[in-house]
């Protein structure tokens, strides 16, 4: 079967909250064997269960078309966060209801590849390579899933000439929104430490939390930039502040914050770093940075312009090129080729009772195999 509803019920039905490994890679690769790819899975990690160096699944499937043709890749991760609570049914038993599809995933993004194999099998071989990127752990750590599957393709030497990742990019309706690029991600922990002791004698004591306070509140009055042509500004939140203390009398010994950045081309995750950590180092406190991405930016141009002909045609709407929202595995692809990310409609994502429309899987599927088809023809 071809039917895309049949596909992402399918993918649905196989439980796969990350790090997804197993069964959902068994429906995946049941769905591409059929149309002429060959599927290639893999296990990285060999941590315990819930740690980052949790075993993670990946799948790499082509379907080589002539010598010299050119080569589109879909990309997207079958992995999905945990239900949560209060779901009208199991959020593992995909249930239409009207016109939508409930399940954990309908949107992000078993629904985008269910569309992406319908529309494989749609695009004759002969249009040229087509492949498939799909990681378990992209909602997780994402340590071991993309960036192995990249290594992976370069060790095999398979390098896709454009990539389109199926993230849900669209926001009041189908094809509104395109993402050519993303912000940046750091994570900074910091810490200050004194020196405990009694709150009546503070001479014999010394009290990190006003150096703390000093120190948050400079780096809260950064502007660290004005914003580009795509990009919005960098935005630095503060998003933890800890003191360990159980009693009310006692001067701490150790203060600690944390700080998310996320952050435009006018930067580097390192720049930010070194920024943050100097004035840390100013107020006496240390600052441990982890850098989970750098902005990227696909400029307009083909890529884009195969997308929004295709969205155009489908929908009639003209999709908006953006950098807004946060992050995805699109920040590791980027280092193959252009990576563009256009999916479903994401009102749902993440919450209960997630649901995808019916009539957008079946017009989602028609605008990706029409940008399949217009990639590998090489323009729009």
């Amino acid at each position: 079967m071809t039917d895309v509803l049949d596909y992402a019920r399918r993918l649905i039905a196989a439980p796969s909250v990350t790090p997804a490994t197993g069964a959902v890679f068994d429906e995946l690769e049941a769905m591409l064997a059929p149309l002429g790819f060959e599927v290639i899975r893999f296990t990285r990690g060999d941590g315990p269960p819930r740690s980052p160096e949790a075993a993670v699944e990946n799948l790499f499937a082509i379907r080589r078309g002539p010598p010299g043709s050119r080569h589109f890749a879909f990309a997207g991760h079958l992995d999905v966060v945990p239900p949560g609570g209060g779901w009208t049914d199991d959020p593992f038993a995909p249930e239409v209801r009207g016109e939508l599809l409930y399940g954990r995933g309908a949107v992000d993004m078993k629904g985008a590849i269910a569309c992406m194999v319908a529309a494989a099998a749609s695009v004759p071989e002969e249009a040229g390579t087509l492949s498939f990127i799909i990681t378990g752990d992209e909602e997780g750590p994402a340590l071991h899933g993309t960036r192995a599957l990249i290594d992976f393709m370069r060790e095999s030497g398979h390098q896709p000439d454009l990539c389109l990742v199926g993230e849900p990019t669209s926001v009041n309706r189908l094809g509104d929104m395109m993402k050519i690029g993303r912000r940046g991600s750091v994570n900074i922990w910091l810490e200050i430490e004194g020196t405990q002791g009694h709150v009546a004698y503070p001479h014999l004591a010394d009290n990190p939390l006003p150096r703390m306070i000093a120190l948050l509140a400079e780096l809260d009055a950064l502007v660290l930039d004005q914003g580009t042509e795509w990009f919005q500004p960098s935005n630095l939140e503060i998003t933890e502040i800890d003191v360990p203390n159980d009693a009310h009398n006692v001067i701490p010994a150790l203060a600690k914050a944390r700080l998310s950045i996320r952050f435009n081309d006018c930067h580097s995750g390192a720049s930010l770093s070194e920024k943050v950590g100097a004035i840390a180092r100013r107020h006496g406190g240390t600052a441990l940075p982890i850098v989970s991405g750098e902005p990227f930016l696909t400029p307009p141009g083909e890529f884009s312009n195969i997308i929004a002909r295709a969205v155009r045609e489908e929908t009639g709407i003209e999709p908006e090129p953006s950098t807004t929202g946060g992050t995805s595995d699109a920040r590791f692809l980027r280092a193959l080729c252009p990576v563009i990310e256009f999916g479903l409609v994401n009102a749902t994502m993440h919450k209960t009772d997630e649901a995808v429309a019916i009539a957008d899987l079946y017009a989602l599927s028609r605008i990706y195999a029409a940008v399949a088809r217009k990639a590998l023809a090489g323009g729009a």
